[in-house]
């Protein structure tokens, strides 16, 4: 839940004698049940419209767009971030800065409606949720999200797997869109976990979850959390890990991380003062585990909010 985001791998540019057009060139990857579209931009444009007949999931590889979607205010969209699309929505887009030397590069995987049906009907037979009427199911609403670590290599798997020329292609990216649906489901919860908004107030993890939260400062074990969840700790450490992506563990530290970040905004706070605020009672291991979630140190981001 830190704030670094996992850029993908960027296929090559197209050959400028083969560019067909500056804006939103396509270069079309079809399957059995997807189709993958590299869109390059090569001029600053507004308002250039794009919808397809499936859900698309679009990943920014190179450069910047601003996204006009629904209903909602204008977003900008960067590398290392994904945006769901149901079908025949249509998205407005801008590039603010796309030229011949700086181009925008943005994949758009069509799903077939069918294979994701299939995939969640067979996710929700073979691995139910706890809680009463909780399903494996997309959210339409959180429909934008940084890529983390899992996503990005499912993702990264898809693109080799459509670029392939092997025979067996359609049967290895049949298998990665699964989890690829998986990995986006986790996403969307932990998202919808970030911005208090989740799913379900009858999921089992809600009330361990605000118990984390509440005491950000003490050191928890997984016998405590799956007797608040009445779970046994084995089937709360599994249905954690698959509803969220993450063990308990790591939804901890995230927890800790996110409060210490809050903290560091006041800058007459201590570095240290903020470690056992949040919980850590080695200083070292807080600054080491800062600086992997966020890319720097406690220090230096307390001195981003320093005027």
């Amino acid at each position: 839940m830190g704030s670094l985001k996992k850029l993908l791998h960027k296929p090559s540019l197209t050959n400028e004698k083969s560019l067909k057009t500056l804006v939103e060139n396509r270069t079309v990857y079809s399957l059995n049940n997807c189709e993958l579209n590299l869109f390059e931009t090569y001029e600053t444009s507004q308002k250039v419209p794009l919808k397809f007949n499936d859900l698309v999931v679009t990943s920014m590889l190179r450069g910047k767009k601003i996204m006009h979607l629904f209903d909602d205010p204008e977003f900008e969209y960067l590398p290392g971030e994904t945006v769901l699309i149901p079908s025949n929505v249509e998205m407005k887009i801008d590039f603010p800065e796309a030229t011949k030397n700086n181009p925008t590069q943005c994949l758009a995987l069509a799903i077939d409606q069918m294979k994701i049906q299939e995939t969640l009907s067979f996710l929700n037979e073979r691995y139910p949720k706890e809680g009463k009427g909780n399903f494996w199911k997309l959210d339409h609403e959180n429909y934008f999200f940084y890529n983390n670590l899992e996503l990005s290599t499912t993702i990264n798997k898809l693109i080799k797997e459509c670029m392939s020329t092997s025979i067996t292609k359609d049967a290895l990216a049949d298998l990665t869109l699964q989890e690829l649906l998986v990995r986006i489901i986790q996403s969307q919860n932990i998202r919808a976990v970030e911005t208090n908004n989740l799913i379900d107030s009858n999921n089992p993890i809600v009330p361990v979850m605000e118990f984390i939260r509440c005491n950000i400062r003490e050191n928890f074990n997984l016998k405590d959390l799956s007797d608040k969840a009445c779970m046994s700790t084995t089937s709360f450490y599994r249905f954690f890990k698959r509803e969220l992506g993450m063990s308990p563990i790591e939804f901890i530290l995230n927890e800790k991380i996110k409060y210490a970040k809050s903290l560091l905004k006041n800058p007459n706070l201590q570095i240290n003062e903020v470690c056992y605020e949040s919980g850590f009672d080695d200083c070292n291991y807080f600054i080491r585990l800062f600086k992997k979630h966020e890319g720097i140190t406690p220090k230096q981001y307390q001195l981003l909010y320093i005027n």
